[in-house]
C-alpha cells in the first residue's frame, strides 16, 4: 500500500511540475510577445527610406500590400511615367512597369485589386484618359475615358465603385463635375455636382458619406467642406476648415479625415496638420508634419497616413522636389 502512495504522490508531483511549466512558458511566450509589439505612439511622425527619384504631383494607391506611385513631376522638371513602389513592411523601394505615356496631376484608385489612373496632365492640356493596371498580366490597359478631361482631382472608392470630384478643366477652369466609374462595366455616370468647384481637394469615404474639403477655386483656396451623401445623391455644407489650403497629403483613418500640409494662396507649401470629425462636424489641430510640403502623393495603410515626395512650391516645374517618405500614426 506505501509503494502505491509512494507512486500516486510522484504522479502528483509530476503533473504539478509540468502545470508549473508550462504556466511559466505561457508566460515567456506572453512577454516576448509583448515586448516585439512596442507600444502605439499617437499623434507622432516617423520617417521612411526616401524614394530612389524625388517626385511632386505624383498620384498614390495601395495595391497588394504596397504603394504605387504613378507619374508625376521629377527634380529635372520633366513630366514622369515612371512607377516606383514602396514596401511599408520591409520599408523599401522598386520599380514598377510605367505608364504608355507620361502624366502629371492624375489622381488614382484600386479596385479588387486592379490599379486606376485617371486624367491628368500631359496630353497637351487636361487628359480624359484612364489606365486600368494588373499586377497578374504586369501591364497597362486603356479603359473607357472620362465623360470630362480633367487633372487635380480626387477619387474615392465605395462599393467597388470610384467617385472622381472635382479638378481643373482646360483655360484653368475649377469644375463642379463629379462622376462616377463603374469597373465592371467600363462606364461613366454624372453624378450630383460639388457645390463649389474646386481642385486639389482633401477627400475621402466614412461610411456612406464622401467628404470634400479644402481645394483651390482658381481665385484662392477655399476652406470649403462639403458631404456626399452616396445614398441620396446629393451634397450639403460642412464646418469649414479653418486653413483653407489645397495639394494636402489626405486620408481617412476610423472616424477621422486627416489633411496635412498643402499650400497657401500665394502657393508656398505650410506647415499645418488636421483632423475632420464627421460626426462631430469638427476641425481638430495636430502634431506637425516635420518636412513642409506641397503636392505629395497620399496613401493609407494599416492605419496610418503615408505622405510621399512633393515640392515647396504648388505651380508646376516650379521650387524644389522632394523625396521625403513621411508617415503620421494618428
Amino acid at each position: 500500500m506505501n509503494c502505491i502512495r509512494r507512486q500516486v504522490n510522484t504522479f502528483s508531483m509530476a503533473a504539478i511540475a509540468l502545470t508549473m511549466l508550462a504556466v511559466l512558458i505561457a508566460a515567456i511566450s506572453v512577454a516576448a510577445q509583448t515586448s516585439a509589439a512596442p507600444a502605439i505612439v499617437h499623434n507622432t511622425w516617423t520617417t521612411g527610406t526616401p524614394m530612389p527619384s524625388p517626385i511632386a504631383w505624383s498620384t498614390a494607391a495601395v495595391l497588394k500590400n504596397q504603394i504605387y506611385m504613378v507619374g508625376g513631376i521629377n527634380s529635372a522638371n520633366e513630366t514622369s511615367a515612371d512607377v516606383e513602389i514602396y514596401n511599408p513592411a520591409t520599408d523599401t523601394w522598386s520599380t514598377g512597369v510605367p505608364l504608355p505615356s507620361p502624366i502629371w496631376g492624375a489622381t488614382s484608385a484600386v479596385v479588387k485589386n486592379v490599379l486606376y489612373v485617371f486624367g491628368g496632365y500631359g496630353c497637351g492640356d487636361t487628359c480624359g484618359t484612364v489606365w486600368a493596371f494588373n499586377p497578374k498580366t504586369k501591364s497597362w490597359i486603356s479603359k473607357a475615358p472620362m465623360l470630362t478631361a480633367q487633372g487635380s482631382a480626387r477619387a474615392v472608392v465605395y462599393n467597388n465603385i470610384v467617385y472622381v470630384i472635382g479638378g481643373n478643366t482646360n483655360g484653368e477652369q475649377r469644375i463642379t463635375t463629379v462622376e462616377s466609374y463603374d469597373p465592371a462595366n467600363d462606364t461613366w455616370t454624372d453624378e450630383a455636382p460639388l457645390l463649389d468647384g474646386k481642385s486639389e481637394i482633401a477627400a475621402g469615404l466614412m461610411g456612406t458619406t464622401i467628404v470634400a474639403a479644402d481645394g483651390y477655386t482658381g481665385s484662392g483656396d477655399t476652406g470649403d467642406n462639403e458631404a456626399y451623401n452616396i445614398t441620396t445623391n446629393s451634397w450639403s455644407r460642412l464646418t469649414s476648415d479653418p486653413t483653407p489650403r489645397n495639394g494636402s497629403c489626405t486620408g481617412v483613418i476610423g472616424a477621422n479625415l486627416y489633411v496635412s500640409d498643402g499650400n497657401d494662396d500665394s502657393a508656398n507649401a505650410i506647415t499645418v496638420n488636421e483632423s475632420f470629425n464627421l460626426t462631430k462636424n469638427k476641425w481638430k489641430s495636430l502634431a506637425a508634419m516635420p518636412e513642409t510640403v506641397t503636392d505629395m502623393s497620399s496613401a493609407v495603410y494599416k492605419g496610418k497616413l503615408y505622405c510621399i515626395g512633393g515640392g515647396s512650391y504648388a505651380i508646376q516645374f516650379q521650387g524644389n522636389v522632394y523625396d521625403y517618405v513621411q508617415i503620421y500614426q494618428p
